[in-house]
């Protein structure tokens, strides 16, 4: 079996992973600043990343996994004026409504989620050790790093420092000595929130927050430090400088960053109001089907948004529930039990995964498992060898964190034929069926009418749906009281 790899953004290649500790995974990755709702580019990195960390786990690892919130910034302080309220009480309603829009995506809960404003004390901590050791300085009440200082700065996003100087640039309320200098922390305006410092009334700097909570949970150095592709540069650069001048030796082993969620192939970013609210998004589809339709690419590739890759992604995981549940009931009544993998198709997944977490692989590994285990059944197969098939097709979708829900199974049963309209309703249909005037959203009425012609024993009319059934793509499988059904 193959091994794990990791494209590593410092290096710009794949390489073999190997924790620090053998067992153990220490992973930072940069949460949401809580001023407004999270969107489909958050959920991308979010998802992705719960990925990661369950595929860890299932190879055995104890996993530290440390997500954290950024509350405090200008763009929660102007928030909060625009709606009049508490800083604070803005920063814990987006917080509330962040946990309650990534439990229905299934997100597993990090092992620590902190806040920035629950380690002010050692954020000036770290800020006076900077100031000591001489990479940072104090200029009315304003702390900056001196960027020239670390002569590593540049290393994550290959950009040189005389690259950087060209396109630099200091605010007239700025006395940096250096434009390419950076804040870590921040004096305080009138009317502010503020905490008390050595250099006054101020708040921690965006990129300062990050390397002090993550140090303080996972140590000095530590694994994996993931995020979105755009927080490449400056803030994760800025990391570095600060984490590696505040230890004095290599800060994060891998850093993983995730590609773009595209609208019409432009970056999705509430700066400019192209985006989508997961809450709208979850008006139209169901939770699984986005996180399905999230992990469908690998993750450096951008993902373009549109209702056609979403109902694609519906009209997918409608066949994998339909299938499983199918095959499950089809195992009741056979009363044929094993816990057994198709360890082929799970090396499959395993080698997918293990090639720098390529999701879109995995999944097709489960397609190709549907596609074979509906030709058994079809076939009447149900066997030791299917059972482990759709063994293999849970545990692949549990480490994915697709949870699959059989119990809106396609079925119809005699029950039901009591819901039809009238007694004309089976002619009104029977000439649909002649003139070739339905679609998928008809299936499940042909189905039944079917039962109404197997239930009065018109066998002529019923192998006529069945043919049409057939025709659109669907398999139906008889049982006395009911009937099954399910997309080929």
């Amino acid at each position: 079996m193959s091994i794990l790899t990791i494209h590593n953004t410092l290096t710009n290649k794949k390489e073999p992973f190997e924790s620090l500790q053998q067992g153990k995974v220490g992973m930072y990755v940069c949460g949401v600043t809580v001023y407004d709702r999270c969107h489909l580019g958050h959920a991308r990195a979010v998802v992705f990343f719960d990925v990661v960390y369950r595929y860890l786990k299932s190879l055995g690892y104890d996993v530290t996994f440390v997500r954290n919130f950024t509350d405090i910034d200008d763009k929660i302080i102007k928030r909060a004026n625009e709606e009049g309220i508490f800083w604070k009480d803005l920063t814990e309603k987006y917080i509330t409504k962040f946990h309650k829009d990534f439990s229905r995506l299934n997100i597993l809960s990090p092992t620590f989620e902190p806040k920035a404003t629950d380690h002010i004390q050692d954020i000036i901590d770290a800020v006076a050790k900077l100031i000591d050791n001489g990479f940072a300085y104090v200029v009315d009440g304003d702390v900056y790093f001196r960027v020239r200082k670390f002569e590593k700065y540049g290393s994550l996003s290959g950009r040189s420092v005389d690259e950087l100087q060209s396109g630099a640039r200091i605010d007239v309320n700025e006395q940096k000595e250096d434009p390419l200098d950076f804040a870590v922390w921040k004096s305080s305006k009138d009317g502010e929130p503020y905490w008390d410092s050595p250099w006054g009334h101020g708040r921690p700097g965006w990129h300062i927050e990050c390397s002090v909570m993550s140090q303080k949970y996972l140590g000095k150095i530590f694994d994996i430090h993931g995020g979105g592709h755009d927080l490449i540069f400056p803030h994760h650069e800025n990391e570095i400088a600060q984490s590696e001048a505040l230890s004095g030796n290599q800060f994060v082993k891998y850093w993983i960053h995730n590609g773009f969620v595209t609208i019409n192939k432009e970056k999705m970013s509430k700066s400019t109001g192209n985006f989508f609210a997961l809450d709208d998004i979850f008006e139209h589809y169901e939770p699984r089907v986005l996180r399905l339709f999230l992990i469908s690419r690998h993750y450096k590739v951008p993902l373009d948004y549109s209702t056609d890759l979403l109902d694609e992604a519906k009209q997918s995981w409608a066949r994998v529930e339909n299938s499983v549940g199918i095959i499950e009931d089809a195992f009741m009544q056979k009363q044929l039990d094993s816990d057994e993998l198709d360890q082929f198709a799970f090396c499959q997944f395993m080698d997918a995964m293990n090639d720098d977490f390529n999701t879109s692989q995995a999944l097709a590994v489960v397609f190709d498992l549907i596609t074979a285990m509906n030709q058994s059944v079809m076939s009447n197969k149900i066997d030791i060898e299917l059972k482990t098939k759709l063994n293999t097709v849970r545990r692949i979708c549990t480490i994915l964190g697709l949870e699959i829900n059989t119990s809106d199974l396609c079925r119809v049963t005699v029950d039901d034929i009591e819901k039809l309209s009238d007694a004309t309703d089976l002619d009104v249909y029977l000439e649909k069926i002649h003139k070739r005037d339905i679609s998928d959203k008809d299936i499940r009425h042909l189905v039944l009418l079917r039962l109404v012609c197997r239930v009065n024993k018109d066998f002529q009319n019923a192998d006529k749906i069945r043919a049409i059934i057939a025709d659109m793509g669907y398999h139906v499988r008889d049982t006395k009281k009911e009937t099954v059904f399910f997309k080929i």
